[in-house]
């Protein structure tokens, strides 16, 4: 077998850390939004959000079913969100969000990926301003008018939408989320299938870096995305 085997033993095994920090960021989220909002997708639709990304992203349904139980229960651990800012080396700004049962803990994890990495962390609005925070829906459709005339009677503060290539993408604003999934359901139907459903932070410009820059800045992300407290990273590299 040699060398080869082991070079393959090797790649399974970073596939399989890298399902497993998946699996865990899914199951904490699912966990701490059931636990706050209802475990009833039906009613929940923040917890059917995530279900539907965990099961596209290939979240097993027992990883799903167990964070779900768990938030029955009402035991378990006492996640709350942080949010953490600021700029990257190169002068790109970033935006952590985490879900931590330890604040000190987290923003001294975070901080030090800001260190090692020619980074800045700032205080809470540093450069929030810099995104919009959006709900983002897409799906397959042509007729974008119909679309913003559903948003209009159900009263939805729609800040724009897009129609390329057969599909179909609209942003509100994440106070918006629930109200928007509402008429699009009700405009093409319950078992639509939405190519993009969430809740995101989308930059208003985008930074161009190169070089060193561009190493650290691959650093950072994999420092951030090792760390089981941090859920998602928004930032606005253009390479």
């Amino acid at each position: 077998m040699g060398r080869a085997y082991q070079n393959r033993k090797e790649s399974m095994a970073k596939t399989s850390d890298a399902k497993a920090k998946v699996y865990s960021k899914y199951g904490r989220e699912i966990y701490v939004i059931a636990k706050n909002g209802g475990t009833d997708p039906n009613g929940n639709l923040s917890l059917r959000r995530i279900i539907d990304n965990a099961k596209k992203d290939q979240v097993p349904a027992h990883v799903i079913e167990k964070a779900i139980k768990k938030a029955e229960g009402g035991a378990g651990e006492d996640f709350v969100p942080a949010r953490y800012e600021g700029f990257g080396s190169g002068g790109f700004n970033v935006i952590v969000d985490c879900l931590t049962d330890n604040g000190t803990r987290t923003f001294n994890d975070v901080r030090l990926c800001f260190n090692k990495c020619n980074a800045k962390i700032g205080t809470q609005g540093t450069v929030a301003h810099m995104f919009d925070h959006l709900s983002v829906f897409a799906f397959k459709g042509d007729d974008e008018d119909a679309v913003l005339e559903a948003m209009l009677e159900a009263d939805v503060d729609v800040t724009d939408v897009e129609l390329e290539d057969g599909m179909i993408t609209v942003f509100a604003p994440h106070t918006e989320y629930n109200k928007t999934r509402v008429a699009l359901t009700a405009l093409l139907g319950e078992d639509v299938e939405f190519e993009t459903d969430m809740i995101t932070f989308l930059p208003q410009s985008t930074t161009k870096i190169s070089g060193e820059d561009v190493e650290l800045f691959e650093k950072f992300m994999d420092m951030l995305n090792d760390n089981d407290d941090v859920q998602n990273v928004y930032h606005n590299v253009e390479m």
